[in-house]
């Protein structure tokens, strides 16, 4: 009897083991069929979507560029084409806004067009050159009742050369410029190129000299032109840019320097009357000036005894003057002559300037 119960037991450990050896291959075999499935084909492995973000941000999906047989390019941050073949760029969205070089708006160019179709704008500029080299950008336009603006989360530029090797450098209707210096901010020499390969040195007339660039107070952007980071008085006189691509050197438009010593800010207006004493009968200049920035426009207005009833004659001129060390100002004027004067004509004369920083009144009294 005991002999029998100790073979029944033999028998039942080895079925147990038999049974886990049996699960332990099976184990593996699962293991395996994760990998490859009968027939020796590979899994598909499924890939998770990525964000918009992780994508670049929203504005990289939007400008493309139409190529031929209905191809699209999405455009980079620079683009070169050729001068002369069509340019037609595509913008998605429903209401798009477009930025281009200003020398298109400058001559309202015929060239340029624009359409919003549906789902998305586009803009098409035909015989492009040289001169068209910039930044050409697009904007989904949000409007908030009548107040519309861009959207900056859906924005996008590309910066398009039209390389041409006979125009090195971008075309200018200003064959000699003036760059004002000031020195709380960097000052641009914009000499642009038509080409990112063009090799670009900058040159003083006098004396006769090429201006090294250090990358850091002095550097070279082919989109601005050279940047002057800290300018100074040393910085003035007239410079020219070299450029070379594949041999042929080509010079640019010459730039005058000239360093400013009038700080931003609303006209300071000084008045006066000429002569100082004044009798009946008299002819009379009343004489509005302004010391201000050199490219700034002041525009000029008058408030008179006489106004409406008298006439009088308005002149307004500006000039560019050196004072100090060097320093370069704009001189505005605007000159109210009264001929004969008359009762009616004393009183006080009011002078208003104005310009993109704000305006200033000045009175006078003629008794």
């Amino acid at each position: 009897m005991k002999l029998w119960f100790v073979v029944f037991c033999l028998a039942l450990l080895w079925v147990e083991l038999q049974h886990g050896s049996c699960q332990q291959v099976k184990r593996r075999k699962d293991a395996g069929e994760n990998r490859i499935r009968p027939g020796g084909k590979r899994t598909k492995v499924r890939h998770t979507k990525l964000k918009e973000k992780e994508l670049g941000g929203k504005g990289q999906s939007l400008l493309t560029q139409v190529l031929d047989k209905g191809r699209f390019l999405r455009l980079g941050q620079n683009t070169t084409l050729s001068p002369g073949r069509a340019m037609e760029l595509r913008c998605k969205g429903s209401k798009i806004g477009w930025s281009y070089p200003s020398n298109l708006d400058t001559f309202n160019d015929s060239r340029l067009s624009i359409t919003q179709i549906d789902k998305y704008s586009q803009l098409v500029l035909t015989s492009p050159s040289a001169a068209d080299t910039g930044y050409y950008s697009c904007a989904v336009v949000l409007c908030d009742g009548s107040e519309c603006g861009k959207d900056p989360d859906r924005t996008f530029a590309s910066y398009v050369y039209f390389t041409d090797k006979d125009n090195l450098f971008v075309p200018s209707a200003i064959h000699f410029e003036i760059v004002y210096m000031r020195p709380d901010r960097p000052a641009i020499i914009p000499c642009r190129v038509t080409s990112p390969l063009a090799r670009v040195t900058l040159h003083k007339e006098v004396p006769a000299e090429e201006v090294p660039t250090d990358g850091t107070l002095v550097t070279y952007d082919p989109t601005k032109g050279f940047v002057l980071r800290s300018p100074s008085l040393e910085h003035q006189g007239v410079f020219y840019c070299k450029a070379v691509a594949r041999g042929t050197p080509q010079i640019s438009n010459k730039y005058q320097l000239l360093y400013v010593e009038v700080p931003s800010g609303p006209p300071f207006v000084s008045l006066a009357v000429s002569p100082e004493s004044v009798r009946g009968g008299d002819n009379v200049n009343v004489t509005c000036s302004v010391l201000g920035e050199p490219e700034a426009d002041v525009e000029f207005s008058w408030a008179y005894p006489g106004q409406d009833k008298r006439p009088v004659s308005i002149q307004d001129s500006w000039r560019l003057v050196t004072r100090g060390m060097g320093h370069t100002t704009r001189l505005s004027h605007s000159v109210l002559s009264i001929l004969d004067m008359e009762t009616i004509d004393f009183g006080q004369y009011i002078c208003r300037a104005k310009n993109t920083n704000g305006e200033t009144f000045v009175a006078v009294n003629i008794v």
